[in-house]
């Protein structure tokens, strides 16, 4: 959609014109859900925020900047509500990382830079995680994150603690494969940026 399209679609919704809102959001609606289903894995997720994604913006669009695009305006809003769910659904797990993020920032490291790489890492672990088989995915989650011990895991996949240990292995051998081929990646990004 061109600029200057958007900018008179806007205008109108802001002024109660459902055609207008409605040519908005369909202008926009495949792009949102495609990045939103690659950030959340998956589909009813994706489509939740985008849903409420569009309810946002088109009720705030007396707030709208248009100076910027209303394509960044409503990713940036679906990505926030994606966060916030993300947040309210998990808890803290580990105080060392809280305590070490307490001193960084006593230390003079910049918050924003802190949230930036902590989502970069955060976002290249969900997709390396998401890449693996569901048995080795469902390991590595009960393993690392719940602090499942083996013992346990393979009573509850009715496996061997020898095929659990098997599938975590492989699964952390091919998260790092995917981590470091994706660092190596971002390293040609960086290189073509500079």
């Amino acid at each position: 959609m061109k600029r200057a399209e958007e900018e008179k679609l806007i205008v109108q919704a802001s002024r109660g014109d459902k055609a207008a809102a409605e040519k908005l959001i369909r202008g926009h609606q495949q792009a949102l859900y495609g990045y939103m289903l690659r950030m959340t894995g998956h589909a009813e997720h994706a489509e939740d925020v985008v849903q409420e994604a569009f309810v946002r913006a088109l009720s705030n669009l007396d707030r709208f900047d248009p100076r910027f695009r209303f394509s960044t305006w409503v990713f940036t809003i679906a990505k926030r509500l994606w966060v916030n769910a993300c947040q309210k659904q998990k808890p803290t797990y580990n105080s060392e990382v809280v305590g070490a993020s307490g001193a960084a920032a006593r230390a003079g490291t910049h918050a924003a830079d802190d949230t930036d790489a902590r989502g970069y890492v955060r976002d290249a672990l969900q997709s390396a995680l998401m890449d693996l088989p569901d048995e080795q995915r469902e390991i590595v989650v009960l393993f690392h994150q719940m602090d499942w011990p083996i013992r346990i895991i393979a009573q509850h996949m009715d496996m061997p603690e020898g095929t659990v240990k098997s599938h975590l292995h492989r699964g952390r051998r091919r998260m790092r494969r995917l981590l470091e081929a994706q660092e190596q990646r971002m390293g040609v990004v960086r290189e073509v940026w500079t």
